[in-house]
């Protein structure tokens, strides 16, 4: 079956030359299963294809295929894991705001996915390919509900990296609802893409659009977040 490299932008893979062999090996085996996952549940619906037909096409067991996802979903809900690790180390640095940490995440994320439709053959088709990939990922109750515990791990890392910036518990109010509004930066990044993913714009416009909206969004949270950085907790 012939794919399209859907995890050039929705996963940051490691750098070929620091791989071993058995690392590539790896890599290349996880994308091509993402990728044909993702190309069968395009074409029939997430609902539709078995899991053991993606190991069948890939010409590995369905067992293989757990070993590099754990469940039916994250086989194309993949970009979790990589965003968590920009948090723990975006939020973690102390020159760099809460929220310029968040909005230089979203802006690597962005630039992979309008580079990659750049690098298509035809990139109003790669443009209403993620479009189509957007609806998918809403399609079923058990993706919808995979996004939202993806959602709530998300909001669970970042409570914890904004507590250590301030010396709070994860679990007080401030540092929850902080991190309930960072996140909220990626609906809005989300939404703005299926605006703009209009085929009538370049790949570079897109990325302006979707930057002025998410920097519309994150200036109405900056000084709330501001100021919670600077307050003490009352008890």
């Amino acid at each position: 079956m012939s794919t399209v490299d859907w995890t050039a932008w929705r996963a940051q893979a490691a750098e070929p030359g620091a791989e071993g062999l058995r690392e590539q090996k790896k890599r290349r085996l996880r994308q091509c299963l993402s990728d044909t996952a993702t190309e069968m549940f395009l074409e029939r619906g997430f609902d539709a294809v078995r899991v053991s037909e993606i190991a069948q096409a890939c010409g590995v067991s369905e067992k293989t295929v757990f070993n590099h996802f754990p469940t039916k979903e994250s086989l194309i809900l993949d970009r979790g894991e990589a965003t968590m690790a920009a948090l723990r180390v975006g939020l973690a640095e102390p020159d760099r705001s809460p929220v310029e940490a968040a909005l230089r995440i979203l802006s690597d994320e962005l630039h992979a996915m309008t580079s990659w439709i750049a690098t298509q053959d035809d990139p109003v088709h790669a443009a209403a390919k993620i479009r189509r990939f957007g609806a998918l990922t809403r399609s079923a109750p058990s993706l919808r509900a995979y996004h939202r515990d993806l959602t709530d791990r998300l909001v669970t890392v970042a409570a914890e990296a904004l507590a250590q910036r301030t010396r709070t518990s994860p679990d007080d109010p401030e540092p929850q609802i902080a991190a309930t509004a960072l996140l909220g930066l990626w609906s809005i990044q989300f939404q703005s893409l299926g605006r703009h993913l209009d085929g009538a714009r370049t790949p570079t416009e897109i990325h302006e659009a979707v930057t002025a909206d998410v920097r519309r969004a994150a200036r109405l949270i900056d000084t709330g977040l501001a100021s919670f950085e600077g307050a003490a907790p009352t008890r």
